[in-house]
Parts: C-alpha cells; structure tokens; sequence
C-alpha cells in the first residue's frame, strides 16, 4: 500500500530518523513483544547488537542513546529532549534501567550492554539492530530482529520479504508507479493532490486531515523558529557553529537599510533550512520530511511560498499532500534511505518532493508536477552519504539549503514548459536505486569515504 502523508510527514527527534528515531522505535517494539509474550517480568538484563552502518555511525548519530531511550518507554513522536537527558544522566550514574511504564529494573550498562558490529552487514538492510532478554540466569528468554529501513521506519525480520500488510482501511488509488498516478489522476479529473486527498479521507475524517497537515506545518514553522533563536556550538566534538541566528540578524539588517538584492528570497530559503537542520543536529524535535538528515529541505520550500507566493492554508495543504505522493512513489519503489542508497535517497528525495509540492501549490498542472519531480532528482543522482564524524551536520545541513534552492529552481523550470519531457519520473527513480546499489559501501552512511575521511586538516 502506498505510503500516506502521516507516513512520510512525522513528529520526531534528531539527529536521525533511520539512526535515532528507528532504534528508539525498535527497542519500543520490543518491549511491547516481551509483555505479550508474558516474559517481560522476568528479564533481568536486556543486549542490543548494532550492525554496518547503525555501528559505524551509530555514536554520532545518537543511535545508543535511542535504544537506551526506547528501553526507558520513550518514542520518537512524544519526546520531551529534557526528560530523555535526565533519563540518561540517571541510568548512567545508577546503574539501572526501568523497561518501559511498570516493567522490572535492570541493571545497565551502555558499555556492556550495547554491542557494535560495524563489520557485519545483514543481507537485508544496513541498519540492523538485534534485542536479546536474558534472565537472572543467563538464559535467554526471547530475541528479535529489526531494520531501520529510513525515515522512521522499522520492520522485523518476518516483515522484511513479506508483502506490506495493509493497515487501516483500504486507499481507493493504491498507485504503484508515477505513470499509474498520472492515469488515476487524470481518469478522475483531479490534481495529483485532490489524489492523495481521497486516500487520506479513507482513513480519516476531512477535519482530521486538515488539522494533520495544519499541524505538520506548523511544527516545521516552530522548529524554523526555535531554531533561529540558538546560539553556541552542536554537539558532536566538530564544534560547528551554529549560523541561523547570526545569518538571520544580518538579512534583517539588510532589510531595515533597505539594501536591495535580487537574490534576496534565496538568502531567506537557506537560512531556514539551515535552522532546521541545526535544530536537527542537536536532537531537537523536528518533522520527518522524508528523514530527519532532510528534514530542512520542505520546510524551507514551504515557507518560501508562504511568505513569497503569499501562501495561504489551501496552498499549504496542496503542497504537503503533492510532496507526499511523490515521497509515497521513491518509497515504494527505491528507498529514503541513506545507508542503503546514499543521500540521493533522503536531500535527493526531499528535494524531489518539495519541488512537485511548489509547482503544485503554484498551480502546475499534474504533468508539470512530475517534471518538478524528475528534474529535481535528476541533478541528484549518485549524492553520496558521508558525515563527518558519523555527525548529521559536515555537509548535511548545508546540503539541505543548498538542496531545497534547486527544488525551486525544479519547479521554476517546470512550470516554464508543459510537462513534456524526455526522462520520466518513474524511469529517474529506477535509477537512483540501480544509482545506490552500484554505489560502494564507503559513501552509504559509514563515514569511511568522501568527505569523512578528506577533510583538510587546518
């Protein structure tokens, strides 16, 4: 079944949604399957294995401090960042973990109990992470295993190979491809977000949806804002600064001087992007748009047609059910996954998405949408994933500014022409994913290649 807004559009915590959000959600899960499985009472002690890329890169991306977290009981959706710092400040100096709301306290050790086999990678994804409970006596009471398969996604080993179970109520256009979209759409004498509109009202009431997409966008605003107010170095050791603040004090300048710049919009388009995704890199709460590595990308769009196209809540909505349709599309048929197909599958496809969202909301008919689409991932074919320091930040967040400026320019292009062109959507997705399985390991998510391994050292 195809993925739906409240799929790809989430509530979340950085610095990753594959990283942080998964294995938090995983350890969660696995809560949950000890209490049905009547045996979490008697678990005394609780090990997780961490695979490929979630260990090469799981300390700068959090990855251990999520597992500890999902043990706790916390998920990603309802985090309160002060609670989960007390939290860990009290396991590790006590010594002694409370599984979830009324389970048993352990004794824990994130040195003894955490696990890191950057060598080893699973044949069904990079980012795998296996739970053993283990009894007072050493015996094991039950294990799992889970993929962090992008943007907050998790599925067991069961799940892996088999089939998307539908969950919910049916979709009336369970589109499979661009080209089924673009039919359905014009069979229907809809717009590709009046589509995604009837799918979503499948599931829920219209007033339920549009309070959705209302709140989905303005979280993204609260994160822009929030991070607009910060200051200081991130986390992480590469003492990066923060620039949101000072860049945002300097454009305001420019503007009460009246300083006139043609190029000013895209000053304004960077610097919310780069707020976000300094939001993201200290573990703030951020919107999963398709990932948390992208997550600046659609907001910066967002808002540069609310404040520049003088966007109003329609608009809004249009933009975000259009994005989501086309994220439906590159989760369905390759993958948002940076460990799997490097970058071009989080920016690459964020950046896809906010341009067919743009050109939708400025009134680009279904067929000018798709080239938005295309165009925009085209020119990101083979963006490889290599953070410094296993850290979402060098290049990460610039590449999110840098990535939602050509989704505008996507669109700009597209709604110049009239949907006619030569590489279709469908046809730059199936090769972004025969992109990502050619690409070598070293530019997946490992910080073993590119610029991980060639900063130059001043």
């Amino acid at each position: 079944m195809s993925a739906g807004v409240f799929d790809l559009f989430k509530l979340g915590v950085g610095p990753s949604s594959s990283h942080t959000m998964g294995p938090m959600t995983a350890a969660a899960r696995f809560l949950s399957a000890l209490a049905e499985q009547g045996v979490l009472a008697g678990v005394a002690r609780v090990e997780t294995t961490l695979y490929a890329s979630l260990a090469m890169t799981g300390r700068g991306h959090a990855t251990d401090r999520a597992v500890i977290l999902g043990l706790a009981g916390f998920e990603p959706a309802t985090i309160d960042p002060d609670d989960a710092e007390a939290q860990l400040a009290h396991i590790a100096e006590s010594g002694r973990l409370t599984l979830g709301a009324g389970g048993p306290e352990i004794a824990y050790s994130a040195a003894d109990d955490i696990v890191w086999e950057g060598r080893t990678r699973l044949p069904q994804h990079p980012n795998a992470l296996r739970f053993r409970a283990l009894d007072g006596g050493g015996q094991v009471l039950a294990q799992a295993l889970y993929f962090s398969i992008g943007g907050g996604f998790v599925v067991d080993e069961a799940q892996f190979d088999a089939p998307p179970a539908p969950s919910g109520p049916a979709i009336p256009f369970d589109f499979a491809s661009a080209d089924e979209l673009l039919v359905m759409a014009e069979r229907e004498g809809v717009s590709i977000a009046q589509l995604m509109w009837r799918n979503e009202i499948a599931r829920r009431t219209p007033d339920e949806v549009n309070a959705g997409l209302d709140a989905i966008f303005e979280a993204m605003e609260a994160c822009i804002e929030r991070g607009l107010r910060q200051d200081g170095c991130l986390p992480g050791g590469l003492k990066v600064r923060r620039r949101a603040r000072q860049h945002f004090n300097e454009l305001t300048r420019r503007m009460e001087r009246n300083i006139s710049d043609p190029l000013a919009a895209l000053d304004w388009v960077n610097l919310w992007a780069l707020s976000v995704n300094e939001e993201n890199a200290s573990g703030g709460k951020v919107v999963t748009a398709p990932t948390n590595g992208a997550a600046g990308l659609l907001p910066a769009v967002l808002r540069f047609y609310d404040r520049f196209h003088r966007g109003g809540a329609e608009g809004r909505r249009t933009f975000l059910l259009t994005a989501a349709a086309i994220g439906a599309l590159y989760k369905r048929n390759a993958s948002i996954s940076g460990a799997e197909v490097g970058c071009q599958g989080e920016v690459g496809v964020a950046c896809s998405m906010a341009a067919a969202g743009l050109t939708a909301a400025l009134g680009g008919t279904n067929a000018q949408i798709e080239n938005a689409a295309e165009i925009a991932m085209e020119h990101n074919l083979g963006l490889t994933c290599d953070p410094i320091g296993g850290l979402v930040q060098v290049p990460c967040i610039e590449r999110n500014a840098m990535g939602a400026v050509k989704a505008i320019d996507a669109s700009r292009l597209a709604l110049l022409g009239d949907g006619q062109h030569s590489v279709s959507l469908d046809k730059v997705i199936a090769t972004m994913k025969r992109t990502g399985e050619d690409m070598n390991e070293i530019y997946k998510e490992t910080s073993l290649g590119g610029l991980a391994v060639n900063v130059v050292e001043c």
